[in-house]
């Protein structure tokens, strides 16, 4: 008996040892962190979205953090490549990946083979921007607000088309929900990205199309499309005229395109604090700000926490409407 008890004292303190060892290496990484370049990885090619705020972040966190962030486009399979590549990277900080609501909140819900899962593969670091979408409607549609499209999408059940860049993406989605909280029924018309999408609203092809609002913009100025209402809960200095949807009736909607910053799940927590404090600087300076507001994108900040609380609200809320509307993956 006794040397059992000694046995197992002895195993306890070597574990004992071994996980302060552990945290001792962890910590001594961290106070040198970072010694090198960080590779931020983007899962979509260069030019889009994800690209030009994901570059505008490497850009300042590389001021900020005295080594070079360098951007590693690896596109394909709608993110699931970069993204899954960020998944399975060693947890040091060295490899992070921008994360957005496509592929953290929505393809998840799509796609039940995923090979990574957003939460459980994922160290969140910091949500550090979102677009605001805006309903649009071509000029020739007699509706010039939120009621008036109501009342004539109403009096034409699934007569008045919309349009969206694809089966599932956020602009499909964005209009579900709008004809779910209305009551309201349009025809789906998808399209192979929000390019050839804005080009059919303004050819008339379809009358109705949720977009972005660096998309909306150029066409909204020039009157070849008419906006009615942001997505997002505030309204837009870019378009301030427009009311939100909230406040045109459609009481409690919101909707974003947004972009967190990701580390490996497992990254030492002095890291992600480091990184967190990083992005929350950057966000806050002038010339980031411009930059970001200059593409129709809101600036954001707070802690790891705010952002692991934040996907998982999304993720409830993008899995809702799919699983209503009967939404699957082409």
């Amino acid at each position: 008996m006794n040397a059992n008890r000694i046995q197992k004292n002895l195993l306890l303190r070597l574990a004992a040892c071994a996980l302060l060892l552990a945290a001792a290496c962890a910590s001594a990484q961290s106070v040198d962190y970072p010694s090198r370049p960080v590779r931020m990885i983007i899962a979509f090619p260069a030019g889009g979205g994800s690209d030009i705020v994901g570059r505008a972040l490497a850009q300042q966190l590389s001021e900020l953090l005295g080594q070079p962030v360098v951007v590693d486009n690896r596109g394909g399979a709608g993110g699931i490549i970069g993204t899954e590549l960020g998944a399975r990277a060693a947890p040091d900080g060295y490899t992070l990946t921008v994360g957005s609501s496509g592929g953290f909140a929505i393809t998840p819900h799509l796609n039940p083979k995923l090979p990574y899962d957003p939460v459980r593969d994922f160290a969140p670091v910091g949500l550090f921007t979102r677009l605001t979408f805006v309903l649009d409607v071509h000029p020739a549609l007699p509706a010039a607000s939120i009621g008036e499209l109501l009342a004539l999408a109403k009096s034409r059940p699934n007569r008045i088309n919309f349009g969206s860049s694809g089966q599932g993406a956020t602009a499909h989605l964005a209009t579900e929900m709008f004809m779910s909280a209305t009551g309201s029924r349009m025809t789906h018309v998808p399209y192979k990205g929000a390019a050839p999408a804005m080009t059919a609203l303004i050819g008339g092809e379809v009358e109705v199309l949720f977009d972005s609002m660096p998309t909306t913009l150029p066409h909204a100025r020039s009157g070849r499309i008419r906006p009615l209402a942001v997505t997002t809960l505030q309204r837009s200095v870019l378009l301030p005229q427009l009311p939100t949807l909230d406040e045109a009736g459609v009481k409690g909607y919101e909707l974003a395109s947004w972009f967190g910053l990701f580390a490996p799940a497992g990254t030492p927590r002095a890291i992600v604090n480091r990184l967190n404090a990083a992005v929350n600087t950057a966000t806050a300076r002038p010339e980031m700000r411009e930059r970001l507001s200059g593409q129709g994108a809101e600036p954001l900040g707070g802690t790891p926490q705010d952002l692991a609380s934040y996907l998982k609200r999304e993720l409830a809320k993008y899995g809702k409407v799919i699983r209503e509307a009967g939404i699957k993956s082409e």
